[in-house]
């Protein structure tokens, strides 16, 4: 396995760092660490591009200015890591991460978690990554042990887990990661090994079942080393017996760069960093051929040759990511009538017009093409991943647009659904019914936007729309898209504060806080949950005053009046509470000017900022007594009431 194959292969790496290394000024050093993070680089590569950021930061580079959300990540293992938090950190710059990693002492996780640990204490992780070997904590059963026997001790084991768990969640509020077990004895039974219950390789197999299947139900997050292993094999630098024996690495120095992105992935996923639109050429890598050209009769696709089948393939994995929630949109510089019409006539076609929310064919640079896509969708450039076999012109992009994911590919389009899968683009911590609609709901927008420009008023486009809006608490069948749109909305986001899923039940089932889900529909469909609201009395506010610590909208319903409707429902509850203010903040982020006047559009006044509030924030103030509902063209439905998670 190559690692790291998707990103482009830099001419001469190391006269680069060398040449980064001599910058004076440190926020440029950093940007160019960042930067140099993006190439294709092995473990001695990655020690001095880590080298080169941990200075600049030091000497007092801010990471927001080079496009960084600080996280801090705690490893707790069983085996030796320190080797490997340089890739981690690395691989967190190519992410948008300014990763700050803990290693806790080796072997030391249950300690660490149930004991006290002041180090860890100070640190306060965001995540907590817990980095376990199958040598450890070996179940001892005979090779004899019965079925019932091993079930019982996986379980065992695996109510341990549980517990460490629990404990990082209630100490830290810490996204919990579990690594899976790697195999790493050669089986005693050869082919018959998986037919024993009690066999070294069938027991590591047991385990990792169960420890998938409890990290469900937990609110878990899994870094799976074992389907890594599978797809890879071990070869590459897991469980090596020469490794293991000398410094009790699991994971090889080697292997390291992979690792670090594989952990920074997630991270980024848990963070919102994931991308959520995968922007598609289509001549050459949808289907063979240039069907301008060759016309949809002449192009390769589909049974009957192995470049056909191949190009099928292709789309049929887009096809899935399209069915998983990422957004599909096509860029192409070609004839749109043509371009559309392969997709409606070709008999072999697994994409379909329907599946792509916004399609863009012409004779426009694409640079360009790419910027009108991400504003007709209301998502960034660094929400794109751009895929085209020509190299020159994934040169351009990158050159012109560096926020844009462009992975490179393998001279065969076989190898396409592959390389964007190991890129890792699309992480996600969470899958939910209204993820597996969000690209219809997309699509549908075109639709919602046409019907605007034949309106021939504002008023009277949003009152035909028919728009319901549901507002209620969030309970347990809507806490995990709850979670994921807190961590994954950058731009309509009034605070960017991330929450765990275990805080945020925390808040809603906090009879003082409110904690609300809000829907939309309309004649053209359901945008699912679209926002997502947490406020709560705070210790530095007069009491019968509630702070809007979390008010995030997505993008795609901007200009529809949810804002209005939703303060509406605010001051009704508040009322109903007794409530006498309301108390939003606005906390600049660098991606979220767009709600800089939020409060003061929706006729907040502004007020002081309450003792220990961050510098840069600024707070606004709403007297229930005199506030009016704002007017809207939204029927309001409302059941709001202290959540009961089950």
């Amino acid at each position: 396995m190559e690692q790291l194959a998707w990103l482009p292969a830099h001419p001469d790496l190391a006269v680069a760092i060398t040449a980064a290394r001599r910058e004076a000024d440190p926020s440029a050093a950093l940007v160019k660490a960042v930067r140099l993070a993006g190439y294709r680089r092995d473990f001695t590569a990655t020690g001095r591009i880590d080298k080169l950021a941990a200075r600049a930061l030091s000497e007092g580079a801010e990471p927001a200015a080079a496009g960084l959300m600080p996280y801090r990540l705690a490893i707790l293992a069983s085996h030796t890591v320190d080797h490997l938090a340089p890739g981690i950190r690395v691989a967190g710059l190519a992410r948008r991460l300014a990763l700050s990693v803990h290693v806790a002492p080796y072997g030391q996780y249950r300690q660490a978690l149930l004991g006290h640990d002041p180090e860890l204490e100070a640190f306060q992780p965001q995540m907590v990554l817990l980095a376990l070997d199958a040598r450890d904590a070996p179940l001892n059963l005979p090779l004899e042990a019965s079925e019932e026997a091993v079930a019982e001790a996986v379980r065992g084991r695996v109510e341990e887990l549980r517990t460490l768990w629990r404990r990082a969640r209630q100490r830290f509020a810490a996204q919990v990661v579990q690594q899976t077990l790697v195999a790493a004895d050669p089986p005693v039974f050869g082919s018959f090994e998986g037919l024993v219950a009690a066999s070294p390789t069938a027991i590591v197999e047991r385990l990792n079942v169960a420890i998938r299947a409890a990290a469900r139900e937990e609110g878990v997050l899994l870094l799976d080393l074992a389907w890594v292993a599978a797809r890879h094999g071990q070869g590459i630098g897991l469980a090596d017996p020469v490794r293991w024996h000398q410094a009790k690495q699991l994971v090889s120095h080697v292997l390291a760069p992979f690792y670090g992105d594989l952990v920074a992935r997630i991270a980024g996923a848990a963070a919102g960093l994931s991308r959520k639109c995968l922007v598609l050429d289509l001549d050459n890598t949808l289907w063979g051929g240039v069907i301008g050209d060759d016309g949809i009769e002449g192009i390769k696709l589909g049974q009957g040759s192995a470049t056909g089948e191949a190009f099928l393939s292709f789309q049929r994995y887009a096809a899935l990511l399209g069915k998983r929630g990422v957004i599909l949109a096509v860029c192409s510089k070609n004839d749109l009538a043509v371009a559309e019409a392969a997709f409606t006539n070709h008999p072999e076609m697994a994409l379909r017009r329907a599946d792509i929310a916004c399609f863009v064919a012409n004779w426009t640079d694409k640079a360009s093409n790419l910027r009108h896509i991400a504003k007709t969708l209301n998502i960034g450039l660094d929400s794109l991943v751009f895929v085209d076999d020509n190299p020159a012109e994934r040169d351009i992009i990158r050159r012109e647009l560096p926020e844009v994911g462009v992975p490179e590919l393998p001279e065969d389009v076989a190898g396409y659904a592959e390389r964007v899968a190991d890129a890792g683009y699309f992480e996600t911590v969470s899958f939910t019914a209204d993820d597996a609609a969000r690209g219809r709901a997309y699509a549908l927008n075109e639709e919602r936007r046409a019907a605007l420009e034949q309106a021939s008023d504002m008023d009277g486009y949003l009152r035909g729309l028919g728009m319901v809006m549901t507002a209620r608490s969030i309970g347990a069948g809507d806490l995990p898209r709850a979670t994921q749109l807190i961590n994954k909305t950058n731009q309509f986001n009034l605070t960017t504060r991330r929450y765990t899923e275990a805080a945020v039940e925390e808040l809603a089932t906090n009879p003082e806080a409110l904690a609300l889900s809000v829907r939309l529909s309309d004649k053209f469909g359901d945008n699912g949950l679209i926002s997502v609201i947490l406020a709560r009395p705070d210790p530095a506010l007069p009491r019968g005053e509630l702070l809007i610590d979390t008010w995030l909208m997505s993008c795609r319903v901007l200009g529809r009046q949810v804002e209005q409707a939703t303060l509406g429902v605010l001051i009704e509850e508040a009322r109903r509470r007794g409530i006498e203010a309301l108390v939003g903040e606005y906390r600049p982020s660098g991606r979220n000017s767009m709600v800089a006047e939020h409060y003061a559009r929706l006729g907040f006044t502004p007020c002081a900022s309450p003792e220990g509030a961050q510098p840069d924030a600024l707070f606004w103030r709403l007297e229930i007594g005199t506030a009016t509902v704002p007017a809207h063209f939204i029927q309001v439905e409302t059941s709001i009431e202290q959540a009961v998670m089950s």
